[in-house]
């Protein structure tokens, strides 16, 4: 899908005047949050309305400092218009998660190792302006429901924007994965990925799944550490369902987690159910730097 570049319905004045912002802070990355506090600032002093709401560690003392106002997302979800996420790709994937009822856009401001989600670094914050008026490319991403069947009945279910991931707990588990009804692999190994395509740069390239760009519409199927050397990843188009079974797990201990939330246990013949979900996730950029410049430069292996 193409980016669609968006401009304020109203004029700048009228925009400010109604437009809530929300900021969205790990303060694990955001020390003191300082950034945070200088992000609020500067769109404070261009006339909006902002709002705090750390993504993790909100009643942690040993990072949340005195004097910050926070305000709770039951308070914002529905009713802000853009939500500034100030972390890594870990803090937009959980933001993402609070947000799977909304297209409500998210730009991402980058204190992680590589960012691939994130469109601004800190040294380029006063943009975030930009960003609050309107002028952006919005990058709808796809989305996965996730569903483990015991004994018939769902008895858990997630939504995710990168991945879910079957793994074991340092043994080998014996995994087998359908595409609707048909078998596409068998094998005992680490685990098994289902990768969205933005999800493809993450854990899913470290097991040798390809790097597919965000916009597109695909499952990316790779195994984990598989006991076969014939073992390949899977790209698969939306229409289809991904089911895998645990098989003759006995004392092995394996989990489902989606983007990488602690995991639900699984049972001896457990099925996890993958579909594309009807939700989106609505991330934003600034400028014209593409995904293939920005892949390239977070990649590539530098010698210094």
């Amino acid at each position: 899908m193409r980016r669609q570049l968006l401009t304020p319905r109203t004029s700048n004045c009228e925009v400010k005047m109604a437009r809530l912002i929300v900021l969205c802070p790990n303060p694990y990355r955001d020390c003191g949050l300082e950034l945070t506090k200088k992000a609020k600032n500067i769109l404070t002093a261009g006339g909006y309305k902002v709002a705090v709401c750390p993504v993790f560690g909100a009643h942690d003392t040993s990072v949340m400092p005195d004097g910050v106002e926070l305000t709770a997302w039951s308070a914002v979800a529905d009713s802000a218009e853009l939500f500034i996420v100030i972390g890594g790709d870990g803090t937009i994937l959980h933001t993402a998660r609070y947000l799977n009822h909304t297209e409500i856009p998210m730009l991402g401001v980058n204190l992680g190792t590589k960012g691939f989600m994130a469109s601004l670094e800190p040294e380029n914050l006063e943009l975030i302006l930009d960003a609050a008026a309107g002028n952006y490319s919005s990058s709808f991403r796809m989305m996965i429901d996730v569903e483990l069947i015991r004994n018939g009945e769902v008895i858990y279910s997630d939504v995710g924007l990168n991945d879910a991931v079957i793994h074991g707990m340092g043994d080998c588990i014996k995994l087998t994965a359908w595409c609707d009804d048909e078998r596409i692999m068998s094998y005992s190994g680490d685990g098994i990925i289902i990768s969205t395509p933005t999800g493809s740069t993450g854990y899913s390239m470290s097991a040798g799944g390809p790097i597919v760009e965000p916009e597109a519409k695909n499952f990316i199927v790779s195994p984990i550490c598989a006991h076969y050397i014939g073992s390949r990843s899977f790209v698969l188009s939306p229409y289809h369902t991904i089911t895998v079974k645990a098989e003759k797990l006995h004392d092995r201990r394996a989990y489902v987690s989606v983007d990488g939330t602690d995991g639900f246990e699984l049972a001896n013949e457990d099925v996890v159910i993958v579909r594309n979900s009807a939700k989106t996730a609505n991330l934003i950029y600034l400028g014209e730097r593409s995904f293939y410049d920005s892949t390239f430069d977070k990649l590539q292996y530098r010698v210094d």
